[in-house]
């Protein structure tokens, strides 16, 4: 393992602008970036620690190659940085003890995946002490944390034969759904689903699992996906769901209720506002503003916004609960609360004046200041 500073050729240089948004952005602030590498394997990674003023930074592994970068090390190298202060975020409004952090691998996963750079990338992680928990992300699975496992105690995200939890998806989409019934307390009084009609955009592990609790909860169900078997599959579940060609058509039903997307981020944007007819946004899916600004717009067309990394945060409550000993009621249980902490965002959104999203960072930032100071232990 290598810590390095990236070499700097000009104020233009990306690695200039990753070094300024760590050092004098208010994006920045992390305590500690590392580089990893491991030649033989092949392995590059990067592991950004934010903050451990709550605890060990606990966030997942991302294996991507960035092939739309001219420099994919620096894109790596931001998108860690990115990725870590929200996990900060996240972990402090789930109410855990663990700060934020975030790791990339850089390549495709498809192709330089192998046994052998995991076990380094393991060592590389397991050299920190314990002040970064991994897990899975986008491009690492379960089987991939048994094998990180094998060199780094610090590693959640396992199998249950590997005293693990597996897979997440269950009690993200609870979490979502704990949201959903606090959005529709505020919004209109009662959080009682029945009769509302609720667009989930995307049905893969985590948009199908939450349909399921909202036909059982009595509501009229609109879905859209890309993937044909998936829609198909929700369709054949559940007869009553009605499948829509077009996001945009989902987007725009006049008769939605509630809007949740549960696929791509971004899909909250200068498009899609403006069609968007629902009078509730609550969904799965990560960084669902395309933009700063984006929450304000959403506030201006009185469109109520759940922000999403409060929303879809059961998943880290369960990998959290993996370092002790994974018990399911207990982080069920956890997850629970994340209709509390929905319902503190719109009390606080409502009296400071501010959308949500705003209100949902104060509280966050809030959390982690009383934190500073307090002597944790990482091991």
């Amino acid at each position: 393992m290598t810590d390095v500073r990236p070499a700097v050729t000009g104020d233009s240089a990306p690695e200039a602008e990753v070094l300024d948004t760590l050092f004098h952005s208010d994006q920045g602030g992390h305590e500690q970036v590392v580089l990893c590498q491991d030649r033989p394997t092949g392995l590059r990674a990067v592991i950004a620690v934010h903050s451990t003023a709550l605890g060990p930074a606990l966030g997942g592994t991302r294996f991507h190659a960035y092939p739309d970068s001219p420099r994919p090390e620096s894109a790596a190298l931001a998108d860690a940085l990115r990725l870590a202060r929200g996990m900060t975020y996240k972990n402090a409004l789930a109410g855990l003890e663990h700060g934020g952090g975030k790791a990339v691998i850089i390549g495709d996963p498809e192709k330089i995946k192998t046994e052998e750079l995991l076990l380094a990338y393991g060592r590389c992680v397991a050299a920190l002490g314990g002040r970064y928990v991994t897990a899975c992300d986008v491009g690492t699975y379960v089987r991939d944390m048994d094998v990180v496992a094998r060199t780094c105690r610090w590693t959640t995200g396992r199998s249950p034969e590997n005293g693990g939890a597996g897979d997440s998806s269950v009690l993200t989409a609870y979490g979502v759904f704990q949201a959903m019934l606090a959005s529709a307390e505020h919004r209109w009084g009662s959080p009682e689903l029945t009769g509302r009609a609720v667009g989930v955009a995307g049905v893969g592990k985590v948009g199908h699992l939450l349909v399921d609790q909202l036909v059982e909860a009595g509501a009229r169900v609109l879905i859209h996906d890309v993937n044909a078997e998936a829609v198909r599959r929700v369709r054949a579940a559940h007869p009553s769901v009605v499948a829509v060609d077009t996001a945009d058509e989902l987007i725009g039903a006049q008769e939605l209720d509630i809007y949740a997307p549960c696929a791509l981020g971004g899909v909250l944007n200068d498009h899609t506002v403006p069609l968007l007819r629902a009078a509730v946004v609550c969904g799965a899916a990560n960084n669902q503003l395309d933009h700063p600004g984006v929450e304000k717009d959403l506030a201006d067309r009185g469109i109520l916004y759940a922000p999403d990394y409060v929303v879809n945060s059961g998943g880290v409550i369960q990998v959290a609960d993996e370092l002790h000993g994974f018990d399911f009621a207990r982080a069920k249980t956890k997850a629970a609360d994340i209709r509390l902490t929905t319902r503190e965002i719109f009390q606080r959104a409502d009296s400071d004046g501010v959308p949500p999203a705003v209100a949902a960072d104060r509280i966050a930032e809030q959390r982690i200041s009383q934190a500073r100071g307090v002597d944790r232990p990482f091991a």
